[in-house]
């Protein structure tokens, strides 16, 4: 189809193994799934209820990149999460469909602009500035389902600069994925090539330029690069 400017790049996820990538539609996350980190955010859990947002398919970075520091923030912290790649999916889903819908998994980090969302929460207002901006969601190649099995003894992981920050058992997230799935089936149609960020544990802290990251779902897919 013509169009009136260049339509711009798809953007896609690099597969373990595999020339082939997988192409992104959309990215949803889950805020508040691990105790833990809804603790220390001052924030309280809400299983009935809960608490998605997006990121723009383009705010993904991939291939091991650098992470460009992001502008208008003096406070960027990092959210190592699981990311779950959809092959199918549906609406009003229940957790055994939903289960059926990914199609494989990877590594990534949520990164914040913290003190804006700490703005936004005190005026009530959205966070997109402090979640979606560019270059937010660095992720790592994703492995086939058929070849990864993380269960609730899977660890992940974050070291900065060879330091242990974050890590937690998936076992510790409030809502499973096929929970997840299912809530935001029952929000929105799911489709295949959206990915999901998981949630992330305690032990969020800032970057700084000239950080290097090591994120890892343990046994199945590594994350590393840097912010520049």
């Amino acid at each position: 189809m013509p169009t009136v400017i260049p339509a711009p790049a798809s953007p896609s996820i690099p597969v373990t193994g595999r020339t082939e990538r997988f192409p992104v539609r959309r990215v949803f996350c889950i805020g508040r799934n691990y105790a833990d980190h809804a603790r220390e955010m001052g924030a309280s859990v809400d299983a009935a209820n809960p608490m998605f947002f997006t990121k723009p398919a383009d705010a993904l970075v991939t291939d091991g990149a650098d992470v460009p520091y992001p502008s208008a923030t003096n406070d960027l912290h990092h959210e190592v999460e699981m990311v779950v790649a959809l092959g199918s999916g549906g609406s009003n889903l229940t957790t055994e469909q939903a289960a059926a819908t990914v199609w494989g998994y990877g590594i990534g980090l949520d990164l914040t602009r913290r003190d804006l969302q700490a703005q936004a929460k005190a005026k009530g207002a959205p966070w997109d500035v402090a979640k979606a901006f560019d270059h937010s969601a660095p992720v790592s190649a994703l492995v086939p389902a058929d070849q990864a099995s993380p269960d609730a003894t899977t660890r992940i992981a974050l070291e900065i600069n060879g330091e242990l920050r974050q890590q937690a058992m998936l076992g510790d997230m409030v809502l499973g994925v096929p929970e997840i799935l299912a809530a935001l089936s029952r929000l929105f149609e799911l489709k295949a090539g959206d990915i999901v960020y998981t949630g992330t544990p305690a032990g969020v802290a800032a970057l700084v330029r000239g950080d290097r990251f090591r994120a890892t779902l343990e046994g199945i897919a590594t994350l590393e690069g840097r912010v520049v």
